[in-house]
């Protein structure tokens, strides 16, 4: 593994510093080379790990730097940042896309401080090629980014774009980047009429717009139901039983009163005592009690007091089970005949492991084998496998194709626990930097003002951080064109405050 460009530039000597202070600066600049050399040697077992995949795009670089980043991060960097701090240093805080030049440029600079010979400084090249990777791989998966908007815009098209050339019209107006065909609703002879739109569209207009399209992947929703007739109520303390398609009827005597149906019955064979269980977005938290041979019985820990209803078509999620599921169902596989000739990118549902990505490459390889790689794919996080998983299924996809990840969470929320997600969404956000691949923020963005023309303010600022991700997308609704120029100018706002990590320290007006 080659260490990113350096140059041959050497800093000018300093004045010799007091002693006790030259000590000071001599310890950092020891703690700093020692930390280089040793995020350099964990970086090449962290490789090694990763899926041994043709490197067909260039994407071996970023790999490095996603693995330098991940090896320093194992480290609570808290107690050195600080010290750097008091010698007006980088803090370390801001290096995801240049971690060994950052590095190395501390260490440098401390070597010059502490007056003893200083190592080359890395190139200014070496500091922002990783920035340019980043903007590249955005365009080919989003296209040519708009200035206006400063970070692209994802709009999810309703069933009536297929016969609404106007809706495209307006997105296109709105220098809209790119579209989202989900395909868990209407069939291929409606997405085609969509695509057809958004094409005369963009050349209507001059303003070309992406098509990607969403696999709809195994759904683990409920079923048939079934509530006792008095109260029909599920409220902590309850018990309830999951159960395969069709075996309502299968209950034995003594199973609980509330019951449904798991629309994924394997799910039911993979869970233990002990996991959790969540329903309805993490509306009601349960905790397995029995896996039997007719299902499983769970016991509601949390829900609202005044109760939830049991309906079916609600999500279950089951976060400490590993589900070993194939994300490609049979509709899938059916609906990628018309989506890889017909979508510019494909967002993968339910993907959880660089064998599920290699998995859906081995398939566009064989429906379109000439220019497979042309087609970008969107990694959407849902699952902690998912997530846990999440540098190899890069390694496996952006050696392969253009590729971007999808923060995916309202899945992730229910997953993880609402409590985690901004958590985790930061890191998500940092990941995709350190690996220079393009992220979009995605779910409920701005979604009272899309669905009722109206904001919150708690969304509003949920919308300004969504402007460090590369995209963000907006759910369908009669109000996503007033949610579009309001995400304009909020962004022309912020975007000249805040670049990913870093303050830009525009001038001040209010003051």
């Amino acid at each position: 593994m080659q260490d990113q460009a350096s140059s041959d530039t050497i800093l000018p000597e300093a004045e010799p510093p007091e002693p006790a202070q030259a000590d000071r600066l001599a310890a950092l600049y020891q703690e700093v080379t020692e930390l280089g050399r040793a995020v350099r040697a964990e970086a090449e077992d962290i490789l090694a790990g990763w899926p041994a995949v043709p490197d067909e795009r260039g994407f071996a670089p970023s790999a490095a730097n996603l693995a330098h980043y991940l090896a320093l991060r194992r480290r609570d960097l808290r107690p050195l940042q600080r010290r750097l701090m008091t010698f007006g240093l980088s803090s370390l805080g801001r290096l995801e896309s240049r971690v060994l030049p950052g590095l190395d440029a501390v260490a440098a600079t401390l070597a010059v401080l502490a007056g003893q010979p200083a190592p080359p400084v890395p190139a200014e090249e070496a500091f922002f090629v990783g920035e340019a990777r980043l903007a590249e791989r955005a365009k080919e998966v989003l296209g040519p980014p708009v200035e206006q908007h400063g970070v692209a815009l994802l709009v999810t098209c309703p069933s009536t774009a297929a016969d609404d050339p106007a809706f495209m019209r307006g997105l296109a107006d709105a220098n809209v980047e790119a579209v989202r065909i989900n395909c868990a609703h209407d069939d291929a002879e409606t997405w085609g009429r969509m695509i057809a739109n958004a094409r005369a569209a963009a050349a209507l207009t001059g303003r070309p717009m992406k098509v990607l399209m969403d696999l709809g992947g195994p759904k683990i929703r409920t079923g048939a139901v079934r509530s006792p007739k008095r109260d029909k109520l599920l409220r902590p303390g309850a018990a309830f039983a999951l159960v395969p398609p069709g075996g309502l009827d299968a209950l034995p005597e003594n199973a609980p009163a509330f019951a449904a149906e798991c629309e994924l019955p394997e799910a039911l064979t993979m869970a233990q005592p002990g996991h959790r269980l969540f329903f309805d977005d993490a509306k009601v938290a349960a905790v397995i009690e029995q896996v039997v041979p007719w299902g499983l019985v769970a016991r509601v820990d949390r829900a609202k007091a005044e109760g939830v209803k049991l309906r079916s078509e609600k999500g279950l999620s089951f976060p400490d089970t590993d589900l070993t599921v194939t994300p490609l169902t049979p509709k899938d596989l059916a609906d990628l005949e018309f989506v890889a000739r017909q979508a510019d990118g494909i967002s993968y549902s339910f993907v959880q492991s660089a064998g599920d990505v290699a998995l859906l490459q081995d398939e566009l390889a064989r429906l379109r084998p000439a220019d497979w790689q042309s087609l970008s794919v969107v990694l959407k996080i849902e699952t902690q496998k998912a997530l846990r998983n999440l540098p190899a299924m890069l390694v496996q996809a952006a050696s392969r194709q253009p590729t971007a990840i999808m923060i995916a969470r309202g899945d992730l929320a229910a997953e993880i626990g609402f409590g985690r997600t901004a958590e985790i969404q930061e890191q998500i956000l940092w990941l995709g930097e350190a690996a220079q691949v393009p992220v979009i923020w995605a779910t409920q963005v701005l979604e009272s003002l899309v669905k009722t023309g109206t904001p919150l303010r708690g969304e509003m600022t949920d919308a300004a951080m969504a402007a460090r991700a590369e995209c963000v997308m907006l759910n369908k609704g009669p109000y996503v064109l007033e949610a579009i120029a309001e995400l304009d100018r909020l962004f022309a706002r912020m975007g000249g405050h805040q670049h990913k990590k870093t303050p830009q320290l525009r001038r001040l007006t209010s003051w």
